[in-house]
């Protein structure tokens, strides 16, 4: 696949992120929510297993990890969601993870990028961090929202690095909406067998509908990651915050104003950068 297929496979993640997040923090419960997109992740992942390689012995380190970041992140961005806005949430949680990712991939990996990369990269999450200042940032939300952040860039690496590891995009992907899908779904056995009940029987579509767009988003972004570097890919991921603002502006009633345009054009501009440099 071509690099230029496999950076718009990654503007199909960030889509896709965007919307599920918004149905999340518009849903009533939002736990069951989550609740909802892991059961669909499960259901996909056990129907795809027959035609998926297994991960490979080392694989199997990295799915668990990534597993395991990943029942943080859903903690804190339900946490997130519960105490602020999306305008305000979605940006830092998802802006801070690229410097980040970049980091760890520089850090641990040896992965090094180009002054223009790096450029690209810094200037998407300024913008990004631009996007999240102003009215309805309260400390709380943002310390949540940050450490929400953190826990992307850590599972973002961590499964790039499964990718790599020797086993393929499908069966990892395969594997870890398993794994996922069985937590999440024995602990609203366990904690809250009603509400399960209740949002099952009510709110059923909704939870389908959430659930396909995770899964399809973070495919698409294994896919890139098995052959682009984590750094950039995952910044350019992160342009999802314009959709989620735009979200937030027309369908949740927040506010965008005149600095958040401006933001937004500097993550278009590293963008544009990005693939310039690609």
């Amino acid at each position: 696949m071509s690099a230029a297929f496999l950076y718009g496979l990654v503007i199909l993640s960030a889509i896709a992120h965007s919307v599920w997040n918004a149905m999340v923090k518009s849903a009533a419960d939002r736990t069951m929510t989550m609740v909802a997109i892991r059961v669909v992740g499960l259901l996909l992942g056990l129907a795809a297993l027959p035609f998926v390689d297994w991960p490979t012995a080392s694989g199997w380190k990295w799915l668990a990890l990534t597993a395991l970041v990943q029942f943080g992140y859903y903690a804190l961005l339900i946490r997130s969601y519960g105490i602020g806005d999306m305008s305000v949430v979605y940006p830092l949680a998802r802006g801070v993870a690229p410097v980040l990712t970049t980091l760890a991939a520089f850090l641990v990996i040896g992965e090094t990028l180009g002054a223009g990369q790096i450029m690209a990269v810094a200037l998407i999450s300024f913008g990004i961090m631009m996007l999240s200042l102003g009215a309805g940032a309260s400390r709380s939300a943002v310390g949540f929202a940050l450490a929400t952040g953190a826990t992307v860039a850590a599972y973002s690496f961590l499964a790039g690095m499964g990718v790599r590891s020797g086993g393929t995009v499908l069966g990892f992907q395969a594997w870890l909406e398993i794994v996922n899908g069985i937590v999440m779904v024995g602990f609203a056995l366990l904690t809250r067998r009603a509400a399960f009940v209740d949002y099952a029987r009510r709110h059923a579509a909704t939870g389908v509908l959430a659930g396909i767009l995770s899964v399809i988003g973070f495919l698409a972004y294994l896919a890139a990651a098995r052959s682009l570097p984590l750094g950039p890919i995952t910044a350019l991921r992160e342009t999802s915050v314009i959709f989620g603002a735009v979200i937030g502006t027309l369908v949740l009633k927040e506010g965008f104003g005149l600095r958040r345009i401006t933001a937004a054009s500097m993550v278009v501009a590293g963008i544009g950068l990005l693939a310039v440099l690609r």
